[in-house]
């Protein structure tokens, strides 16, 4: 599974973390993912995963909610 957003192709950046003392270790900074469904063009519902920044600029089509199940 890889943590690559669907929509703009975000994926992990590495650098450094660097002390006071400038001592520096590898650091991976993963983007914030989540799993959400999306409306396609044609009408139907796909779950993907999108950064928060595609959900937050409208990048992401949310569906009308599901109906309940009648009991």
């Amino acid at each position: 599974m890889s943590r690559v957003c669907d929509l703009c192709g975000k994926h992990a950046q590495n650098g450094y973390n660097v002390s006071h003392a400038n001592n520096k270790t590898k650091k991976l900074w993963q983007p914030n993912l989540q799993s959400v469904r999306h409306q396609l063009p044609n009408g139907t519902v796909k779950k993907i995963k999108a950064c928060a920044q595609c959900i937050k600029s409208g990048r992401v089509t949310k569906p009308a909610p599901r109906a309940k199940a009648a009991e």
